[in-house]
């Protein structure tokens, strides 16, 4: 497993009460799986409860910014991790599902302004994106879930220091 070449500068704790959203696809359900438990193993070794995560399905990446938006504007959750995982085929497939995804993350997050994290591997086969589901190039779920941890405390941050007043 590789080691993370941006670690944070600080030890990174989630905050009191925070709660988070996992929305994963099961369109390459082998690959994706891995994403989910790396993600929910850092979440439970940074201090989120159970109780704390929620985690629903969606068909395929192309559904997962819908989902995310969803879950973003409902305002409960401090955070929301997208994972999927879009893999190269013969035809000109991938370009647009993984295109579509990326942008419309994007703008599900800009329009909620809720952090949407994007924990959607796009590779070229299938052996690239086991290695970023665990493998040889670390676990994306793993990393997704500490960058929405990480953006939880930046909004909590700002409103403490009077610059929003987003509080979750």
């Amino acid at each position: 497993m590789s080691e993370d070449p941006n670690p944070p500068l600080t030890e990174v704790v989630a905050p009191a009460n925070a709660r988070f959203a996992i929305v994963w696809s099961r369109f390459n359900h082998a690959v994706v799986r891995k994403l989910l438990d790396g993600a929910k193993a850092c979440f439970a070794e940074h201090g989120v409860a159970d109780e704390a995560l929620y985690v629903v399905e969606v068909p395929g990446a192309w559904e997962l910014p819908y989902a995310a938006r969803q879950l973003a504007g409902s305002k409960r959750f401090d955070a929301v991790v997208a994972l999927g995982a879009v893999i190269r085929g013969g035809t000109p497939h991938f370009e647009y599902v993984s295109q579509g995804t990326a942008l419309g993350l994007a703008q599900a997050a800009l329009d909620t302004g809720v952090p949407i994290v994007f924990g959607v591997l796009t590779t070229d086969d299938d052996a690239q994106a086991f290695d970023r589901a665990g493998g040889a190039h670390g676990n994306k779920g793993r990393d997704a879930a500490l960058t929405a941890i990480e953006m939880a405390l930046f909004d909590r941050k700002l409103a403490d220091d009077g610059i929003t007043t987003k509080r979750p």
